[in-house]
């Protein structure tokens, strides 16, 4: 965890990982330049500089393609890491377990340890899409994601839902300490009049 801080400066490096057909590319994009654009499969990476506020580092995103001859590869790009977003398709049940199992691979690397994780729950927007709630349990996060900050976030590449709500999440979570994020979301839950397990049952899926 001590290496967060030392990583996050004027410019932090994000990567984007997740399955070939997630929206990985189709969101950088519309995030980027708030258009929706007809994207091919990633052989290799795409890589843009995005501008955030002046209190928070600009960021330099990386995303790389998901296919399986490419996933070997991702470890490449591990170095230097500020901050990882893991795009799942919500729609896509299928291959729910696959995404499971390449997320779980990329949490082990000792190079990630401690760094802060974003699930963008894509798609969202198709009917039987599963919700964050859904996703949080059947990506095992829970545990996988134990002593690292982390968050799932609803989003549609498409529309450009939930994307700028994504990355400030991310960036929060690079600023913060791990224990002051979860003070943060307890006192916030409080001041609404939600009960202590339903903060509880709120922490356990990082939402």
């Amino acid at each position: 965890m001590g290496t967060r801080g030392s990583k996050l400066q004027k410019q932090a490096q994000i990567l984007i990982l997740g399955l070939d057909g997630s929206g990985k590319t189709t969101l950088l994009y519309k995030l980027k330049y708030n258009e929706s654009v007809v994207t091919v499969p990633t052989v290799g990476f795409n890589v843009e500089m995005l501008e955030t506020d002046r209190n928070s580092p600009s960021l330099t995103v990386w995303d790389v393609g998901g296919q399986k001859r490419m996933r070997p590869h991702w470890r490449h790009y591990y170095s230097d890491t500020a901050g990882l977003v893991f795009v799942v398709d919500s729609w896509d049940q299928k291959r729910l377990d696959e995404a499971r199992k390449e997320l779980h691979r990329v949490l082990k690397y000792e190079s990630l340890r401690g760094i802060p994780l974003v699930v963008l729950a894509n798609k969202q927007d198709l009917p039987g899409a599963l919700s964050p709630d859904l996703l949080c349990l059947k990506l095992d996060l829970r545990r996988v994601c134990e002593g690292r900050a982390w968050f799932i976030q609803p989003c549609s590449a498409t529309s450009g839902m939930g994307l700028e709500e994504g990355f400030r999440r991310i960036i929060y979570l690079m600023k913060t300490p791990l224990k002051r994020t979860q003070e943060d979301i307890k006192v916030k839950m409080r001041s609404k009049g939600f009960s202590i397990t339903a903060v509880k049952q709120l922490l356990l899926c990082g939402r």
